[in-house]
């Protein structure tokens, strides 16, 4: 199997003495080191000039001591001095308290980790600023404190995102990248959008009446070609035929994944029963006797400031831990599928997105390649991409690819953490 390469041409240039600060992605990767630390190391400049200062300290000579008042006036001038309780305060807004900032990154759950790397990519009031979905695995208020930050943010902000009412509260140009290539447009999200639709709705009727007259042309051509008197016309029409070039009006080359969830059976009227639910952790108590009757069509917004009570919550609902005290029960009529917050211990393998559907597959027919490649490319993984190693898919790709398990399934009940 041939290896697909990706070409990259072109540049990227940075103004000399700007800073870029981009939203980092592997959660794990500032494991050993301190809350506080993390959010200073965003400042990459500032950082290293600290360390250079600590270092020259550790080993003071009287040569060391005339260096150090060197970088020291460097680092005054870069506010290095506040840099500590600046960083704090960017760590308290972002419901990260005091009582965190010395304690390493691994100690972390995911949801605070994120907060931390935000904090780290806002720290400095950097140029640049990139981030790659900064709303992921926050909470409401944390995500309306980011909207009014980046809202009145003075500098760049070049955002990717799936939230479409954050995009509409801090972006102020929208850039869309169809057919490889990218038209910028001025404006929030709803106006991209709007303007979108109407573009499209445009092609579709252009491309209506090139039909019709194709179609029409084509009947004249039928009609006549073979009468003598008519053969010139026909011949012109021919011509004009090949000037619509119907194939090259596009609407868009975007791809849209499809999921329907599909059923065993009919779910009942009785989903969920709970009763003086209550679970603690290590002597604390996350939540105490909750009662909740859930019938068929009803809605229900499970909202905590504590992401460890919700998290506790669900891996009860499906039995993945005990409760302290009370009980619940599930409809008789009803099966149930999780989608976790953490997935990551199910693709701790080198299967292939093939084979890792496949474990999961219960009958002959589900195992099938053809089958399995089906559930793929509902969820655009396409070609040569079935054969990837699930391991070394990005965050969010792995939790599209639980999803197609889930579909696969057919439970009448999904929980999504």
């Amino acid at each position: 199997m041939q290896e697909n390469k990706n070409l990259i041409l072109g540049h990227v240039h940075l103004e000399s003495g700007k800073r870029m600060s981009v939203l980092e992605q592997n959660h794990n990767k500032h494991d050993e080191d301190t809350v506080l630390e993390t959010v200073l190391k965003g400042n990459k400049p500032l950082y290293k000039l600290k360390s250079q200062i600590d270092a020259l300290y550790a080993d003071y000579t009287d040569e060391n001591a005339e260096k150090i008042g060197e970088l020291q006036v460097q680092f005054e001038e870069m506010n290095g001095w506040n840099a500590d309780s600046d960083a704090a305060s960017m760590l308290s807004n972002l419901g990260i308290n005091a009582d965190f900032h010395y304690t390493l990154m691994k100690d972390l759950d995911g949801k605070q980790k994120v907060r931390v790397l935000l904090a780290q990519a806002l720290f400095g009031n950097p140029d640049v600023l990139i981030m790659d979905e900064p709303t992921n695995d926050l909470d409401y208020e944390t995500i309306s404190w980011l909207e009014n930050f980046l809202a009145n943010y003075d500098n760049c902000v070049i955002v990717v995102s799936h939230d479409r009412h954050f995009l509409d509260a801090v972006c102020t140009h929208i850039s869309d990248i169809d057919f490889s290539k990218i038209t910028h447009f001025s404006g929030n999200y709803t106006f991209w959008y709007e303007s979108s639709q109407l573009a499209a709705r445009q092609h579709a009727q252009q491309n209506k009446k090139a039909e019709d007259k194709k179609k029409e042309l084509e009947e004249f051509i039928r009609r006549f070609s073979a009468n003598v008197a008519k053969s010139k016309q026909a011949t012109s029409r021919k011509k004009m035929i090949d000037k619509l070039n119907i194939e090259g009006i596009r609407r868009t080359s975007r791809r849209y994944p499809a999921i329907i969830f599909e059923r065993d059976r009919e779910a009942g009227d009785q989903i969920l029963n709970v009763e003086g639910l209550t679970a603690t952790l290590d002597g604390e108590v996350l939540f105490k006797d909750i009662d909740l009757n859930l019938n068929k069509g009803e809605k229900v917004v499970l909202f905590s400031r504590d992401s460890r009570a919700t998290t506790a919550f669900y891996e009860i609902l499906n039995g993945n831990l005990k409760a302290d005290a009370g009980q619940l029960a599930w409809g008789v009529t009803t099966t149930q599928s999780y989608l976790p917050l953490d997935n990551s211990k199910f693709f701790e393998n080198d299967l292939t997105l093939i084979d890792w559907l496949r474990q999961w597959a219960q009958t002959e027919e589900e195992r099938e390649e053809v089958n399995i490649r089906g559930f793929l490319g509902k969820m655009i993984f396409s070609g040569e991409e079935a054969f990837k190693k699930s391991s070394v898919l990005s965050r969010r790709r792995k939790s599209t690819l639980y999803v197609i398990k889930n579909d696969d399934d057919k439970s009448e009940c999904i929980t999504v953490r």
